[in-house]
């Protein structure tokens, strides 16, 4: 397996370098240089296939022969040990849920593969790594799940202040050991910028061996590509067009959709369901990408306003991605393939009361979004099967979905319990050089 950045497709990296370094030099992302079909056997026989089978053979047709199949498999095994039901909530839409891991939220499936992937090849490594990740809500608490206690690394993670539910705060701040957080006065955009600044950073990449957890590393993205076929392996009628809906936020999980097709799943469209960041629906509508400082909503983990991952989006549909000026062959291309739709507060809440009194469904802000775009493209393709992607449990954003359906939500005991435990954090103003001061204080 090879790997370009979006920047320059003349250079290539292998996995254990793209992997680990996470952020190419040049400030693109990578992506595979080439992704070669599963063979229709596959499909033929998914049915007949666990998840962590299915993943399997997912993640040795992108690997390849880098990884031996039996480290690979344990690797696989390891990280995909919980389910992805796929509930129906009518003949025509149904919900893939992915908040059956450890943290409550679909972020669980690339952290703990990320984790020990990073881990077989940080083995040989004498000094340690320093993993960086920036997050508007569950990427936080499933990096500092999956990597808890992860030998020869450590993980610092920046999120913005008051702008995580409470819950999702005790996460990613009361563990400890190799986990450090950092509550940071400003945006998501505001960390994730800062993250990006310490990858550039020369100073910094002399003294300290430096990642990134985020969906910027290429480690996340591959098993986020796993559910889709798990999804597709539980449908009961494949006959119909195939649609997923997916609440986006920086774009990694509509990104993996993407590689999922590539691979040969028979997807026939994808949907980038947002809130009022609404920057790809309207990119999408009008070709332009006019990026802008994000705003705060009650699906907070979908508040960017510069997604990383639309230039992987980019790279898969054209030869090299030009960050100025996208080509409208490009664009064109891109629609085939994906709609978008974007929602206030207002209709989000309104959707979680017509789910719960339709369906008798509970649904999260984020899930509500994709069950909006859902509902709004099938007005048009009414032959349509929507898959739509529930991306957190409910409990995470308990006070919102409790206000607006004035019920009890019950929280699963893995998350109740963090309730009672000390957050601790290091706050800090949007700024990174004192970023990087404390990088080099403490590292």
């Amino acid at each position: 397996m090879k790997l370009y950045s979006t920047n320059n497709t003349e250079v290539l990296f292998s996995l254990k370098e793209a992997v680990l370094k996470g952020l190419p030099d040049d400030n693109g992302l990578f992506i595979p240089q080439t992704i070669t079909p599963l063979p229709t056997s596959f499909f033929e026989s998914i049915e007949q296939l666990s998840f962590p089978e299915l993943s399997f053979e997912v993640a040795k047709a992108i690997i390849g022969d880098v990884i031996p199949e039996h480290d690979l498999k344990e690797i696989v095994f390891d990280a995909i040990n919980f389910d992805a039901p796929v509930i129906p909530l009518d003949n025509d839409c149904a919900v893939l849920e992915l908040f059956h891991g450890p943290t409550l939220a679909f972020k669980d499936f690339g952290a703990r593969f990320m984790s020990r992937l990073m881990s077989y090849f940080n083995k040989a490594e004498s000094k340690e790594l320093v993993i960086l990740v920036a997050t508007s809500g569950d990427t936080g608490g499933a990096v500092a799940s999956g990597f808890y206690k992860t030998p020869g690394i450590k993980v610092v993670i920046l999120y913005p202040s008051g702008r995580v539910s409470p819950l999702q705060e005790k996460q990613l701040t009361t563990l400890g050991h190799n986990i450090s957080a950092i509550e940071v006065d400003g945006s998501f955009d505001d960390c994730q910028a800062m993250v990006k600044s310490a990858f550039l950073d020369k100073d910094l990449n002399r003294v300290i061996r430096l990642s990134s957890a985020n969906s910027i590393n290429i480690a996340r993205l591959i098993p986020q590509s796993f559910y889709y076929f798990e999804a597709y392996k539980q449908l009961k009628d494949k006959s119909r067009p195939l649609v997923f809906s997916i609440p986006s936020g920086n774009f990694g999980n509509l990104t993996a959709g993407l590689l999922a097709k590539r691979l040969g799943l028979p997807v026939d469209h994808f949907i980038a369901a947002t809130n009022a960041n609404d920057i790809v629906p309207q990119f999408l509508a009008s070709g332009e990408y006019n990026p802008k400082a994000s705003v705060a909503t009650i699906s907070n983990a979908m508040d960017v306003g510069n997604p990383s991952n639309f230039y992987r989006m980019l790279s898969l549909y054209m030869d090299k991605v030009t960050p100025v000026q996208v080509e409208r062959s490009t664009w064109n291309n891109m629609k085939q393939d994906i709609s978008g739709y974007a929602y206030s507060d207002e209709t989000t809440r309104k959707a979680i009361q017509e789910i719960k009194e339709k369906y008798d469904y509970v649904m999260d802000p984020h899930g509500a979004v994709g069950y909006l775009a859902l509902k709004e493209y099938q007005t048009i393709h009414p032959n349509a099967t929507g898959i739509i992607l529930e991306t957190a449990h409910p409990s995470k954003f308990i006070d919102e979905v409790e206000s607006t359906l004035d019920i009890k939500v019950d929280i699963p005991e893995r998350l109740a319990k963090l309730a009672e435990l000390p957050k601790e954090a290091t706050t800090m103003k949007a700024q990174f050089d004192l970023f990087k001061s404390y990088l080099l204080e403490k590292f």
